[in-house]
């Protein structure tokens, strides 16, 4: 029988997942993910009390530590402005829940289940599948879901409170200017270097001849599996996934529109424990067997094997883009155009082949941000040029080259409306939202019937002061 402190220890811990889990940590749509973390929580936890009241709702003492945690595993330093900040950002979630309720504003069961299903999937993903989450807290995932469901429904209902809230605020060009206008000049921030980058990407398209070895190779393997060879370590020596090789080549929990096309149908279409004919897909040659089903939720197992390119493929390839590269030089075509139509990378095609800043959305790029290969790849060319063909590798695994376009470059300079229109925009829309959200939050006051623990008044919750 397990000791009782470990037990506690274990119950303790459970609580801090399920909480992060369900955990809002709102920030003007910043939404807390579940941790990894918090799944081996050992801090020992006050017992648990009701730190504010909404109407219904209440704020518990344990939320506001998960809270916390979240925003230390995001390299936030722990001060008494920290916990004070976290700890109205969670009460204001519970003010939009009460006042959800005043204003009968509900969301769908449909949008409550594939948000659920897409949290569950990134847990396991994070603690190591659904074997190893199951057998670490005797629960099945389906009662994880049924659990976890009130809590991802409130933060969907709290996420179109706010949504109702900030949507219609805009800022217009005027605005932004008067924004900019009234920041003491000694209080402009310093930016750094920034650069425009575009880029053209052609994967290696393997030939005829290997794609049939490949093929060949897929279907000796098969046949192999069929004669008692055990697929768990046959995707372990031979799968070039490197995803799932290492497991055996497991995929657990793998939602309906999660793979492509011919995976999915030949893992739905095929019984529990078959293993499939070869199948053809854009990343390979596939050996699919169901190791399990549940409505639109399935696991399964596969080995892959991708053709690979020739010596000759490889110089098709190279050639390709260097001819590209010559009709861009020449302005038979522009770079973007190219990018638009060539490219294979789906992430950039549509932009014109420009990467973009992950946080501004902007095309201007702070250099720290790159990826060193691209870094030291630009700082050997000159602003305005086009690259040579250069190797290149994909998230995906899909080799081949690139060419790149160094568009501008933009020294470390004072801010100014000029130069960082789009960053000061963003802020000025920012600093407008949190006006109109101060704006509800005192109405709303009015109309919810608020109470709060003594011990934290300190906090001024739902306080102007405390910044909400």
């Amino acid at each position: 029988m397990m000791k009782k402190g470990k037990a506690r220890g274990k119950q303790l811990a459970m609580k801090l997942v399920l909480a992060a889990f369900g955990c809002v940590v709102v920030s003007f749509g910043a939404w807390a993910q579940p941790l990894v973390a918090l799944v081996s929580a050992s801090k020992s936890v006050p017992i648990d009390k009701v730190i504010l009241k909404a109407d219904n709702y209440i704020l518990l003492r344990s939320e506001f530590e998960v809270g916390v945690l979240q925003a230390l595993q995001s390299g936030q330093k722990e001060d008494e402005k920290l916990r004070c900040k976290v700890l109205n950002q969670l009460a204001l979630a519970k003010l939009m829940l009460a006042k959800s309720d005043i204003d009968s504003i509900t969301v769908k069961e449909a949008d409550v289940d594939l948000e659920l299903d897409q949290r569950m999937d990134y847990m396991l993903s994070a603690v190591g599948g659904r074997e190893k989450l199951e057998k670490t807290y005797n629960k099945t995932v389906d009662q994880f879901k049924v659990e976890l469901r009130a809590q991802v429904e409130e933060q969907l209902v709290v996420r179109k409170v706010q949504a109702t809230i900030t949507e219609e605020v805009k800022v217009t060009p005027a605005q932004v200017k008067r924004y900019f206008a009234v920041i003491p000049k000694d209080s402009l921030p310093y930016m750094s270097t920034q650069v425009e980058v575009a880029q053209i990407v052609h994967h290696f398209k393997a030939g005829r001849n290997r794609k049939l070895l490949s093929r060949t190779k897929a279907q000796e393997l098969r046949e192999q599996i069929l004669k008692g060879d055990d697929f768990d370590l046959m995707a372990k020596l031979y799968s070039q996934d490197p995803g799932s090789a290492t497991q055996g080549g497991k995929i657990l929990g793998i939602m309906r529109g999660q793979m492509v096309p011919e995976f999915e149908a030949a893992a739905m279409s095929g019984k529990k424990g078959e293993i499939s004919p070869v199948i053809e897909s854009a990343y390979g040659y596939h050996i699919i067997e169901l190791l399990d089903k549940r409505g639109n939720e399935y696991d399964a197992r596969h080995i892959l094997i991708r053709p690979e390119a020739d010596i000759e493929d490889q110089k098709e390839g190279f050639a390709f883009l260097d001819s590209l590269r010559g009709a861009i030089v020449r302005d038979s075509i522009s770079f973007e155009k190219a990018a638009n139509k060539y490219s294979d990378d789906a992430n950039t095609k549509a932009n014109g082949g420009y990467l973009t800043d992950a946080g501004t959305g902007s095309t201007r790029i702070p250099t720290e941000d790159l990826d060193p290969k691209l870094f030291f790849s630009i700082d050997t060319m000159k602003v305005g040029t086009v690259s040579k063909p250069i190797p290149f590798a994909g998230e995906d695994g899909k080799a081949g080259f690139r060419l790149l376009f160094y568009k501008s470059k933009l020294m470390p300079h004072e801010a100014n409306l000029k130069d960082d229109y789009q960053k000061i925009q963003n802020s000025a829309l920012g600093d407008k939202r949190t006006k109109a959200m101060k704006t509800w939050v005192r109405k709303a006051k009015v109309e919810v019937a608020i109470t709060v623990d003594p011990d934290y008044a300190d906090c001024k919750l739902l306080d102007e002061e405390a910044g909400i």
